[in-house]
């Protein structure tokens, strides 16, 4: 680690001086890192939609949905096999679905050789059913989570969160969509998979032979946000095209990749409406060209078509805020397009998008004074790594809290909090951006910034079994960037221990 800090900061400063890497070391590596894929692809292979799983339903009501981790084989690269994790299947998972007031319960099995977890990330739920490192499911265990659905309408996600694991778990296959429905008087495209189409974007490491190549998932040498890959898969597909066969179409975008930061538009430069961030509806819709997505991050986009009209969606270089070498380490120069998207001759008619599309209240007041500030170092939070047996902080439940995060660092980093969300209230002091002015559980923190939120935690009061709150760029957070919070009541207050139990581990039999 101190070589690599050593590197790092020789080539910080090489950076921040703009002297052009043109030769030694310095041109070697900044001719080894960019990426493109630009003119590889021919969009030879249909899009993958990860089916949706249906619950069986109880008398009492309770909607149970069932999920078994296992090990397969995925044909990703064509003519070779690649081994992969899933969920009820060899690459991913099904979407799951449920509506706001819903009682749902998840059986997951644990069929993978190694212990693991399944978080629900953005979903406001009990922190015992949460799926982070408190609650790890062993080869061959069951884990059996349930809670009402709280929160409006939105596009969530589920991922292994097993702290020094996240990282290989994720990139080995296990991911999937959890969508909340609400209010089904918003007009916006709904046909699951036809007008209404989810959007995994994850990269990969892939050799010639099909293996999967894990060599920078977490630090090593030069690396600085872990592994950026070359092989872009949507929904678990390479080279993937989807045929538009409405005038409109919603994308629910995910990144669900480990290190790589989005930047995501069309090749025609076209506009589109962003109608949702991470945590629900924006009140009106947003017209952009480009979106920047970091790690976790979901956006739901509505795009129109022509009939015959065919364009690629492709991740621009992204304007990451650091000096032009650490720029080009964390992939802020790469070209990468990501999908085909083929128009037929004749289009479906689509209603237009609402000009409002949900009374979103403003950013909530705070009940606590002063701010909690989180200070970004080089892979620590306020200058310490995760310890399971220590609490970060301690937040009443039903409150809201100013948090200011800060990355003092040229590094990049995003910041996500477990079990609430947050209005992001100023970056630098400055307005946010248009498509940071939803409610949001995670925000990329540009190097050298201060970013300040509005966190609006649940009514779920529990002195033992905390949330997490991480750099959700997942070698970060494997590293140890990452740290823990209980939500409790008064009445709780005063029975928060000093040591946390691992009572809640699910075990095998």
């Amino acid at each position: 680690m101190t070589t690599r800090r050593r590197a790092l900061g020789w080539l910080g400063a090489v950076g921040g001086l703009a002297v052009l890497p043109a030769a030694g070391f310095a041109g070697y590596l900044y001719a080894d890192t960019g990426r493109s894929n630009v003119g590889e692809l021919t969009f030879r292979n249909r899009l993958g939609i990860p089916p949706l799983l249906s619950p069986s339903v109880a008398a009492d009501g309770v909607r149970r949905f069932r999920l078994t981790l296992a090990e397969g084989r995925t044909e990703l690269l064509p003519g070779t096999t690649t081994r992969t994790w899933g969920a009820n299947g060899p690459i991913l998972g099904p979407t799951l679905r449920a509506r706001r007031g819903d009682r749902v319960a998840v059986d997951v099995r644990n069929d993978l050789p190694e212990t693991t977890s399944l978080h629900w990330h953005g979903m406001h739920l009990p922190a015992r059913m949460d799926g982070g490192p408190h609650q790890p499911i062993e080869p061959g265990a069951t884990w059996r989570p349930s809670w009402t659905i709280e929160q409006p309408a939105a596009t969530l996600w589920y991922h292994p969160h097993l702290h020094r694991s996240t990282a290989a778990h994720v990139y080995r296959g296990v991911a999937g969509l959890f969508l909340v429905n609400d209010d089904p008087a918003v007009r916006l495209p709904e046909e699951y998979g036809v007008d209404d189409i989810p959007l995994i974007v994850q990269d990969r490491k892939i050799a010639d032979d099909g293996t999967l190549d894990e060599s920078d998932l977490a630090f090593g040498g030069l690396t600085i946000t872990g592994l950026l890959g070359d092989k872009i898969l949507v929904n678990g597909t390479y080279d993937p095209y989807v045929e538009v066969v409405t005038e409109r179409i919603r994308l629910r975008l995910l990144n669900g990749c480990n290190a790589r930061i989005l930047y995501v538009g069309f090749t025609d430069d076209r506009r589109f409406s962003l109608v949702a961030t991470d945590a629900g509806l924006l009140r009106t819709p947003q017209p952009l060209r480009r979106l920047l997505l970091s790690p976790g991050e979901r956006a739901e986009v509505v795009v129109e078509f022509r009939g015959g009209e065919a364009v690629v969606l492709r991740s621009f270089p992204a304007p990451l805020g650091t000096n032009p070498i650490y720029a080009r380490l964390a992939g802020g120069s790469d070209t990468l397009d990501l999908l085909k998207m083929t128009a037929a001759t004749v289009l479906r008619p689509s209603a237009p998008v609402p000009a409002e599309l949900t009374p979103v209240a403003p950013a909530p007041t705070a009940t606590r004074a002063p701010p909690f500030r989180l200070e970004m170092g080089d892979f620590l939070l306020n200058g310490a790594t995760m310890d399971a047996a220590r609490i970060d902080r301690v937040v009443r439940a039903g409150s809201v809290e100013v948090w200011v995060i800060v990355n003092g660092q040229a590094i990049p980093h995003n910041f996500h909090v477990h079990g609430a969300s947050f209005h992001v209230l100023d970056v630098d002091g400055a307005p946010p951006a248009v498509e940071l002015r939803g409610a949001k559980d995670t925000v990329y923190v540009p190097p050298g910034s201060a970013v300040r939120l509005a966190v609006r935690f649940l009514d779920h009061s529990d002195a033992r079994s905390p949330y997490m709150f991480h750099c959700h760029v997942l070698a970060h957070e494997d590293a140890g960037m990452m740290g823990q919070f209980l939500t409790v009541s008064a009445q709780d207050e005063p029975s928060v221990p000093g040591i946390l139990d691992d009572s809640h581990t699910a075990h095998g039999g």
